[in-house]
């Protein structure tokens, strides 16, 4: 081009802009003006060419101009605005594939169903809100004395981030979870098992490494017995009671457990929902408190006859564990 200055004519006409277009991009400062002419009209300069270049390519990407703006005038990144819209794009991608997998629930179900459904599904379509209110709602739950690393550990647990693209079933259990949580009096803990929390912080470590073993038991589908993960479990609840781990001791905490299954009823139902939601890639705690009844059960056999087995009496010195899994 010969010319050292444009008229936004000119500009329209060899970029196939319409003036309008153009004259929008100017008043909102994303096209700059070189100069004026003697009648009051704005002229463009080579800069201006560099700039519609860079709002046609961004716009071909469907930018909002404010983000363009924001890039022109040097106030974001080129690096940091594409980084921003893939995060959107991202979100609104999974906003998609959750309303998809929320509507496969709806129409795989006879009309009675669909109804009740449709009512639970809709608490959970606002997904940050919704993981959020759960998050809340344990936090609240959980015993303040629970050291901070355990509880970011049990609400990561118990408050998973939702699958980016989930299958019918995961959505309507999420959906589930959040009904479960809002009835009254939903508990995590029994009476006996939060005094003992509130009454020895320690009790969070050896549980953890109970929980640990367990989870290594239940994962290479090992059976329920005595061994290292039973020795945890009981050492836990022997110290925070401030007694010692003797035969008179397991068949006491035999018979706590066994009363009470350790859980709400509910809650049970939570972790199984926890499963269908996380494709079972969590503890499942209630698979995980069975298992250590039923071995505790097992240990106390064995320590009565022997022809049980071996009870590894007086339970020998525990291996540190690489870190707790629940």
């Amino acid at each position: 081009m010969t010319h050292r200055t444009w008229s936004i004519g000119e500009l329209a006409a060899a970029t196939g802009i319409a003036v309008k277009t153009l004259r929008y991009y100017s008043d909102s400062g994303l096209l700059p003006v070189a100069e004026r002419s003697s009648g009051g009209h704005r002229r463009y300069g080579p800069e201006a060419w560099e700039r519609i270049a860079l709002i046609r390519r961004l716009r071909a990407l469907e930018t909002p101009i404010a983000s363009i703006a924001r890039v022109a005038s040097g106030e974001q990144a080129l690096g940091d605005l594409v980084a921003a819209e893939l995060t959107s794009v991202q979100e609104q991608l999974t906003q998609l594939q959750w309303r998809e997998a929320t509507l496969g629930a709806l129409d795989d179900c006879a009309d009675g169903e669909r109804l009740r459904r449709l009512e639970i599904l809709a608490r959970v379509q606002r997904l940050p809100q919704a993981r959020r209110s759960l998050t809340d709602h344990w936090y609240r739950e959980l015993p303040a004395e629970m050291p901070k690393r355990r509880l970011d550990l049990m609400i990561a647990m118990l408050s998973p981030e939702p699958w980016r693209d989930p299958s019918p079933a995961a959505a309507l259990a999420y959906a589930e979870i959040h009904v479960l949580v809002s009835t009254p009096g939903f508990t995590r803990w029994t009476g006996d098992h939060a005094q003992e929390m509130r009454d020895a912080p320690a009790f969070y470590g050896e549980i953890d490494e109970a929980a640990a073993l367990t989870a290594a038991a239940v994962r290479e589908g090992l059976r329920p017995g005595p061994g290292a993960a039973v020795n945890a479990f009981v050492s836990a609840h022997a110290r925070a009671r401030r007694e010692s781990d003797t035969p008179a001791f397991r068949r006491f905490l035999h018979t706590l457990v066994s009363r009470s299954s350790g859980f709400d009823p509910r809650l049970r139902r939570y972790w199984g929902l926890l499963d269908t939601v996380t494709g079972g890639r969590s503890l499942n705690m209630t698979a995980a408190h069975a298992w250590l009844t039923e071995g505790l059960s097992l240990s106390i056999a064995a320590t009565e006859d022997p022809a049980h087995g071996s009870a590894e009496w007086p339970p020998p010195a525990r291996k540190a564990h690489p870190g707790p899994v629940a």
